[in-house]
């Protein structure tokens, strides 16, 4: 590789000259949804920064610091990035395992793992995740990020547990035994009224006017329930006294957790972004490289790993972004209020963020989605339902590997099942001209096979097996033109039948193999064991004139009337035709005998 290669791929990775210029095109438009989205981002930057167990403060300097870099350098123009949900569920066993610097740590290694992915082009392979399997990580995401709030909806403090399941329950326990009724009805006051209002008047941020009206409600009256608490006003110096060197190694792994969900929540958020617009298309590449700056500079201001967010880029794009500007002015609000309302949104009860959160997680399920891919098919819904209940019972990124092996294994399986052997009637294909009694003969000795569809690993077994139980004839004639694709499996499995049969005394002929089968058949010796008998032929006409020669050799077949007896010996001329890369007699010329009887020799 050149020394200017490596610097062309960075620079391909930066912002470009049209980037800016979109911003000035439609300034009024990009300016109102960047608003629009920073009210909507208020509550759940909040709220996610809450559930993750670093507190409020974490959550919005996230919003603000990576939703600004992530706005400035990622691939999309419409993608708004900030604290999630599904970066939540990950983050909470970090917490719990290796304290609040862990994360931060966590979340810089996440930051270096996404940019090395965005330099090594691996956006593009986000593509072949199946539906089924982003459907099912939605669910579960859903589910847990519900489940993650019944502490703070029923006033008591969290109990112990990294299974949200256990910690679920455990909070339901302590509030049968202690119930706090006031937190218990702000958080369902403010999760119906967010989605009664979703439904009245979808253009009103109703989760900001819910949460505002609830404050009111709690201050006025006096209600005995945990508020938000103290926040800074304004974010931190950035500072790296988080990081511990020798905690590397054991953060490793989470740290590829973390990438590996921003990775596939960023660019699955930015491709529905594209599917919502007309003209619009993100550079997955890019997109990487933008998350990875994000996270890298989140961390060092207390921030929590980040990725897009995919309901407040769908907000983004319905209140007509048009531009990387309106994601950019979302953070300049949020940072605003961080500066200039930090006492006000310190009073916020936990109990009407936790409903916020019940309510994102309520209207993440999308019911008419997922009633169509359980109607799609038994494997489509199969995956489906083992992704999401493994996203509840184990991880995010585990759920997301599970479902893909599921998926893939499933396809193989739908692959190999298309795959067929017949036998076919050879008649049709007799060459040359052959008496009743012959033709009676050949059809009992002789049993002609088409192969269609792929031989490879997942199915070929099955053609051993049906080729093995081959009743008592001479000749097995293989039709292979109609074989999509063979592997090194195939190819064994066929020399393997091959020499079974030749073991029985059956003599095996193949007709039709595609050049581009001949590397994985050479390699494993099909093709010499066929080339050495010499009985591979490029037409089926060919193989079955070969195989009468077989049996007219082996005196199954009468014998070709001959000509009247000369003395001397008889001058047969002419060479071998190759057919295929097999060499086979060509026809003899035998002074006296007729031209087609001649060529009937020769077979």
């Amino acid at each position: 590789m050149s020394p200017a290669r490596p610097w062309r791929r960075v620079r391909s990775l930066l912002p470009v000259r049209a980037d800016f210029a979109a911003m000035g095109r439609h300034p009024r438009r990009d300016l109102l949804a960047g608003l629009t989205v920073a009210i909507v981002a208020l509550p759940l930057a909040l709220g996610f920064g809450v559930s993750s167990g670093l507190g409020a403060a974490a959550g919005l300097a996230t919003a603000v610091v990576a939703g600004a870099l992530a706005a400035l350098f990622g691939g999309s123009n419409l993608q708004v990035s900030g604290p999630t949900g599904a970066m939540t569920v990950v983050l909470v066993p970090i917490v719990a395992q290796y304290g609040p610097g862990g994360v931060l740590t966590v979340g810089l290694m996440a930051g270096v793992l996404l940019i090395a992915l965005a330099l090594l082009r691996a956006g593009r392979y986000m593509r072949y995740v199946p539906a089924p399997v982003v459907e099912g990580f939605t669910l579960g995401i859903a589910c847990v990020i519900g489940l993650q709030q019944i502490p703070s909806a029923l006033g008591v403090a969290k109990p112990e547990g990294d299974k949200v399941l256990v910690v679920a329950w455990r909070a339901a326990e302590e509030f049968v035994r202690t119930p706090n009724w006031t937190a218990l009805a702000i958080a369902l006051a403010v999760a119906t009224a967010m989605l009664l209002g979703a439904r009245w008047r979808p253009t009103v941020p109703f989760s900001v006017v819910a949460v505002i009206t609830a404050t009111v409600v709690v201050q006025l009256c006096h209600l005995d329930t945990a508020p938000i608490g103290a926040l800074p006003s304004g974010l931190p110096a950035p500072s790296l006294g988080f990081l511990d060197l020798s905690a590397l190694g054991s953060l490793l792994a989470p740290a590829v957790a973390v990438a590996a969900l921003a990775a596939l929540e960023s660019l699955l958020s930015a491709t529905v972004a594209d599917g919502m617009t007309v003209g619009q298309k993100h550079d997955p590449d890019r997109e990487l490289f933008g998350q990875g700056l994000a996270n890298l500079a989140a961390p060092l201001f207390g921030g929590v790993p980040a990725t897009a967010a995919i309901a407040r880029t769908a907000v983004n794009v319905r209140t007509g972004a048009s531009s990387r500007l309106a994601a950019l002015t979302h953070a300049a609000v949020l940072a605003v209020i961080v500066f200039a309302a930090a006492p006000l949104v310190a009073k916020i009860p936990l109990a009407a963020l936790a409903g916020v959160l019940l309510a994102t997680a309520i209207r993440m399920v999308e019911v008419g989605a997922l009633r169509a891919m359980v109607r799609a098919t038994r494997s489509d819904a199969t995956v489906l339902v083992l992704t999401a209940a493994a996203t509840l019972a184990l991880d995010l990124v585990l759920a997301v590997i599970i479902g893909l092996v599921v998926a893939g294994a499933l396809a193989l399986r739908a692959v190999a099942r298309q795959a067929r052997m017949d036998q076919v009637d050879f008649r049709p294909d007799l060459p040359g001209e052959h008496s009743d009694e012959e033709h009676a003969l050949l059809t009992e000795h002789i049993v002609a096979y088409r192969i269609d569809g792929p031989l490879f690993f997942a199915g070929a077994h099955r053609f051993l097996l049906e080729l093995s139980e081959v009743a008592d004839v001479r000749v097995v004639i293989l039709r292979m033109s109609r074989v999509s694709t063979v592997d090194a499996t195939g190819a064994l499995v066929l020399k393997d039948a091959v020499e079974k049969l030749n073991r029985r005394g059956i003599a095996v002929m193949t007709s039709g193999i595609r050049p581009g089968q001949r590397r994985a058949l050479d390699s494993v010796g099909a093709l010499e064991l066929l080339r050495r008998e010499g009985r591979e032929y490029a037409t089926t006409p060919e193989a079955i004139a070969g195989a009468r020669a077989h049996l007219r050799s082996a005196g199954l077949l009468p014998a070709l009337p001959g000509p009247p007896a000369v003395p001397g010996p008889a001058v047969i001329s002419g060479p071998p035709t190759v057919l295929g890369q097999s060499a086979v007699p060509g026809p003899a010329v035998v002074p006296g005998l007729p031209a087609a009887h001649a060529e009937e020799a020769s077979r």
